[in-house]
């Protein structure tokens, strides 16, 4: 097969709405495929960055805006020459014509469309995209409204539902060929589809390859041989008959290499060759691909709390150390292989071992799950619907189906892939949130989730689990019954403040998150310098969050206060934020094994956005990342309460026995120490330890654990009722190879010591923060900047909890 990427050459122009009159002078102009129309007019200087100030809205004239790509393309075929053009994703409501001829029309962006030129005389090739939200409206009133959970019917069309905005997210609409476009001549036959399950039985490692061939019709029937071919690990060959379409072809490895979930081993891939040849030995198509042997469940039996939810692999009960993945740019086209390794490598930074493909998003690329095999990151995929009822009618189940089909066979061969899930949050909210009503009897999506999905997981990928949703719980259970499957606690966020985390003791919690601004080097990027306050109409249009601000600020009154100065208050959300990501993760991981999975809400950023992410739009660490490397670390140490008494606890999720001496001891808030206790501890492989504390201060004696390196600091007063000193630190600072090293040493109690380095070097990123430090002790900070900076600064850059304490 002779397969060839239709890249160049491409324009675009507008083709309906109401666009404004310098873009519609503009006429033609060069178009990136794969692109967007918004990548292209921002490339053209036609239209304002829309992630920068009040721009986003500037650009709603785009949601009901119709556009035409256009190029030129030959088709002309030899002899017994079968000539298709593949298109990998439009972005959504497309009809494609070649020379005049309408090929065909789509209408969902999480499918590859495949066109069967042979015989055209080939001319323009023109792509129109129309309003995804238009036709979206039209599907709407033809079948019935649905709820949702936001003002555009993004659950009537099958396109990004972010797309329509979220409480993160811009609200764009995208269009344009948004994946790639090959040209494809083949003859005989060709592999229509390769679906490889890897599987792991007890120490063989077997792989089933499913192969379905079209051929030609173009000459005489004839017979056919398929190759799958493991290298060193083996191979096996089938013969088709002139009538056979598909089979399935195994290899078993004894004493396969055995892939593992980060923490629990190495992650061994294996290379596929499939090769498709005519009788005479002649190749006609060939695919190749890497798996791995591993085997994958969920334990979901009953025990005494409840129902269990433990991702379990190769026969090992795994503790899920999760973020919640949602896309890593809104403009879509603009990630490539190394935007998606420096945001899965925050992950691993950040001691993860799952990542949840989060419903609202994508079908994610190739690019992203062979990332996540090579670095062992489990990846829990939703499919893609989200916080909305969907209807089971056509033009939907149609359009369902054929996705689903695509994805799966596409996604198969990934031994990272470890869980699929219907959607999210829809079987909470037909319970929750008074879909029943507005409902009636129309359908909501229960068929998908109960029938649809699992039937064509069935007949296409036996290997995995599967849950109905997230949250879920078994029937006849509300769906997110923390006793039950999967949680989702957004109660913490919206009213209860964070110390309300430990009132519950999920099974396994795959959302939980809180809120805080994006650091101050992005801040700038986004917000013009009169604008940089936290009620400014710029900053509002970079906070989606219903009474965002003010959960904010009310979330931080009981523990920094409220600070009036803009950089003061985003510090002090900054820090509310990593408190609640600690108390939250160290919570989940204390309960272990009743408590399974921690995942927190969310990585990352679509863009410059105050949000639950610890990781913001431009890449940057809030000093929440850092609270969260520190909590899901193999080993970790922490005070929480058991019974109304606080206990030492420490988690050993490695697979050596831990061991270590715990010193404990009562202090001033100035550090002085008042009373100090000794003991020992020896906590097993993947298991957790308590201990009763055995100093417990007033007030305003704070209590630092340590044991093994790792330090805990348990308070019972908020930062605003403490004295602490204000000027903790001194300070000094060197440069060395890759940037700076920040020495800091403590003359008396310093709490959770952070270096803001993005405001001394917007490029700058520091090794730690959310450091304490007792006096006496010292912390350097490793500066990683490729720019030349004011070492002195970096002083400046310089933050504690201290700064909140009482005068």
């Amino acid at each position: 097969m002779d397969v060839r990427a239709l890249h160049d050459g491409w324009t675009l122009r507008p083709a309906g709405g109401e666009v404004p009159a310098e873009v519609d002078r503009a006429g033609r102009i060069p178009a990136q495929v794969p692109g967007t129309v918004h990548t292209d007019l921002l490339t053209a200087g036609l239209v304002p960055d829309p992630y920068v100030g009040e721009n986003e809205a500037a650009l709603r004239w785009l949601h009901r805006s119709a556009w035409e790509y256009r190029t030129t393309l030959d088709t002309a075929a030899a002899p017994g020459e079968r000539v298709e053009l593949r298109f990998d994703g439009l972005d959504t409501v497309a009809t494609v014509t070649l020379g005049g001829t309408e090929l065909g029309r789509t209408v969902n962006m999480h499918r590859t469309h495949r066109f069967d030129v042979t015989g055209h005389r080939g001319g323009d090739l023109v792509v129109r995209f129309d309003s995804a939200l238009e036709h979206a409206e039209s599907v709407e009133k033809d079948i019935g409204a649905r709820p949702r959970t936001y003002d555009h019917p993004y659950n009537a069309v099958r396109k990004m539902a972010c797309s329509f905005g979220w409480d993160w997210g811009p609200d764009l609409q995208t269009a344009g060929i948004w994946r790639p476009v090959t040209v494809r001549r083949w003859r005989t036959a060709r592999l229509a589809t390769v679906r490889p399950l890897a599987t792991l039985e007890g120490t063989t490692g077997r792989l089933r390859v499913h192969v379905e061939v079209e051929r030609s019709g173009l000459e005489a029937a004839t017979a056919l041989a398929v190759h799958v071919d493991l290298g060193a690990h083996g191979a096996t060959t089938t013969e088709l008959d002139p009538r056979t379409t598909g089979a399935v072809l195994e290899v078993q490895v004894p004493d396969a290499p055995v892939w593992w979930p980060r923490g629990y081993g190495e992650q061994p891939l294996v290379d596929v060759a499939v090769r498709l040849c005519a009788q005479d030995g002649t190749p006609l198509d060939e695919r190749g691909l890497r798996t791995g042997f591993r085997d994958v469940r969920i334990d979901d039996s009953p025990d005494e709390f409840g129902t269990r939810t433990v991702v379990v692999v190769n026969g090992t009960p795994v503790f899920a150390r999760g973020v919640n993945w949602i896309p890593r740019d809104h403009l879509l086209t603009r990630l490539d292989a190394g935007r998606y390794a420096a945001a899965l490598d925050d992950a691993v930074d950040a001691h993860c071992n799952l990542v949840r493909v989060w419903g609202g998003g994508l079908w994610e690329s190739e690019d992203f799950y062979r990332l996540c095999d090579e670095r062992g990151l489990l990846v829990w995929q939703d499919f893609p619907l989200a916080c909305a009822a969907y209807a089971e009618e056509d033009p939907l189940r149609t359009e369902f189906e054929a996705e689903v089909r695509d994805n799966v066979t596409r996604l198969a061969h990934h031994p990272s892939l470890a869980v699929w899930s219907g959607g999210n949050e829809n079987l909470q909210g037909h319970e929750d949130w008074g879909w029943k009503e507005e409902l009636g009897s129309s359908t909501w999506g229960a068929g998908y989730y109960r029938d649809l999905f699992p039937a064509l997981l069935a007949e296409l990928d036996g290997t995995r689990p599967y849950q109905p949703g997230s949250p879920t719980s078994p029937e006849g259970l509300h769906p997110n019954d923390p006793d039950h499957g999967t949680n989702h606690e957004w109660d913490v966020w919206n009213r209860l403040g964070w110390p309300h985390y430990r009132d519950r003791v999920p099974r396994f919690c795959a959302e939980f998150g809180y809120q805080a601004p994006p650091t101050l080097a992005t801040i700038a990027e986004f917000l013009p310098a009169d604008q940089r306050s936290a009620t400014s109409p710029a900053f509002l249009a970079h906070q989606k969050a219903l009474d965002g601000n003010g959960k904010l600020d009310r979330g931080m009154a009981p523990h920094t206060g409220v600070p009036s100065g803009f950089e003061d208050w985003v510090w002090a959300a900054q820090l509310n934020q990593a408190r609640a990501v600690s108390c939250a993760v160290e919570h989940h991981r204390s309960w272990w094994p009743r408590t399974a999975g921690s995942v927190y809400w969310q990585l990352d950023d679509c863009w410059p956005v105050t949000s639950w992410a610890v990781v913001d739009g431009s890449g940057r660490r809030k000093p929440a990342f850092h609270a969260l490397r520190r909590a899901f670390a193999p080993r970790l140490l922490t005070v929480q309460p058991r019974e109304g008494v606080p206990h030492v606890v420490v988690v050993n999720d490695t697979a050596q026995e831990f061991s270590t001496r715990v010193l404990v001891r009562r202090t001033t808030v100035t550090g002085q120490v008042l009373g100090r206790a000794e003991f020992d501890v020896s906590v097993p492989p993947r298991a957790v330890r308590t201990h009763p504390l055995p100093l417990v201060g007033g007030d305003d004696e704070p209590v630092v654990v340590d044991a093994g390196g790792l330090r805990a600091v348990h308070l019972t007063a908020p930062d605003k009722d403490l004295a602490w000193d204000p000027d903790p630190l001194r300070v000094s600072v060197s440069r060395v190879a890759d940037g700076y090293a920040v020495r800091v040493r403590a003359q008396s109690l310093a709490r959770d010591v952070t270096l803001l380095a993005d405001v001394v070097e917007p490029g700058a990123r520091v090794d730690d923060g959310l450091v304490t430090l007792l006096p006496g002790e010292s912390r350097t900070f490793r500066v990683r900047s490729a720019a030349v900076a004011d070492a002195d600064a970096f002083a400046g850059a310089l933050r504690t909890a201290n700064r909140f304490g009482r005068p």
